[in-house]
């Protein structure tokens, strides 16, 4: 896994506070305000909706499919009062056909807001770069914001604001789990990673991490033992084994992961009444089982019902 390339003390990135590029670029008090917004939405739908994106346009450019990122954004543009126009990766080629800068100064012309779902995280800041239009992550090799937020969300939904929250992550070092350990990082909750090797996180998003953690009292720890990574903890997250691009490693991966399985046995190692989510697709009887994906432990269909409304908070928030 390439390391990350942002400088330790870099300023944010192109126009932080119009984009969503990753969630080191909000405040706790910026993601406090999301979750807030998205309360205040999701208790309002299709009653009092503002109607902040009327007549607008937002246009989502995906070069990997989709189902919930997709319908979350087009549903959650609609309600807001504009229009979503979709486009796949074959109908522009962003790099091949065209620039991607080409294509961020053609958009700046005509629409109102792009939401990028790329392979590489540095389409996503080239497209931010070039555009006075605010660029949405909705995921890219190193980080998936959204996916994070609706996370966080939706277990403040099931504990409140409690102290000592402790986060497990069991699986790839992946852009979720990037994610995922920034919230944590921001909002003051540990975090504990567990792997097999060579699968870790990004080790510059880890320091980047643990030095936010630091100043919220809270701690980052990466290892080897899914055991003891969810020993403590009050929520498991998992996802897919294998990510989009990488299937050729499919194998490898199978048999290098599969002693990080979130079974019955894993979750016993837990607290009682620990939480379980996972992003979804889920590759069941691999990263998880499905007794404990569907069971009252699971929290993964809320998060991905609550996709929807954090990204509706996130669109009113740069358009407020």
């Amino acid at each position: 896994m390439s390391p990350l390339r942002i400088q330790k003390n870099a300023p944010p990135s192109p126009d932080a506070k119009k984009n969503l590029l990753t969630l080191f670029d909000y405040s706790p008090g910026e993601i406090e305000h999301l979750f807030a917004l998205a309360r205040k939405l999701k208790a309002q739908r299709l009653r009092a909706d503002p109607k902040l994106f009327e007549d607008k346009t937002g246009v989502l450019i995906f070069e990997k499919p989709s189902l919930r990122t997709r319908i979350t954004f087009e549903t959650a543009i609609h309600e807001l009062g504009g229009h979503a126009i979709y486009l796949a990766s074959d109908q522009i080629q962003m790099g091949k056909r065209e620039s991607v800068k080409d294509v961020a100064k053609n958009l700046d012309r005509w629409v109102h807001l792009v939401v990028a779902r790329t392979f590489l995280h540095d389409t996503v800041v080239e497209l931010a770069t070039h555009s006075s239009i605010p660029v949405v992550n909705a995921l890219s090799d190193k980080f998936h914001p959204c996916q994070a937020l609706a996370f966080g969300f939706t277990l403040r939904e099931r504990l409140g604001a409690r102290a000592g929250v402790k986060v497990a992550f069991v699986g790839d070092g992946n852009n979720v789990c990037n994610s995922i350990m920034v919230l944590a990082a921001k909002l003051g909750w540990h975090f504990s990673w567990a792997g097999p090797r060579t699968y870790e996180p990004d080790p510059t998003v880890v320091a980047m991490c643990r030095a936010v953690a630091r100043g919220m009292g809270a701690a980052i720890a990466i290892g080897h033992d899914a055991a003891q990574a969810v020993s403590g903890a009050s929520v498991i997250y998992t996802d897919v084994w294998t990510s989009m691009g990488q299937e050729k490693e499919t194998a490898v991966r199978q048999k290098r992961f599969a002693p990080f399985q979130v079974n019955e046995k894993l979750l016993a190692k837990a607290p009682r009444g620990a939480l379980v989510s996972h992003c979804l697709p889920a590759h069941r009887g691999e990263e998880i089982t499905s007794r404990v994906l569907d069971s009252d432990n699971s929290i993964a269909l809320d998060e991905a019902e609550n996709r929807l409304h954090i990204q509706k908070a996130v669109i009113v928030h740069l358009f407020s």
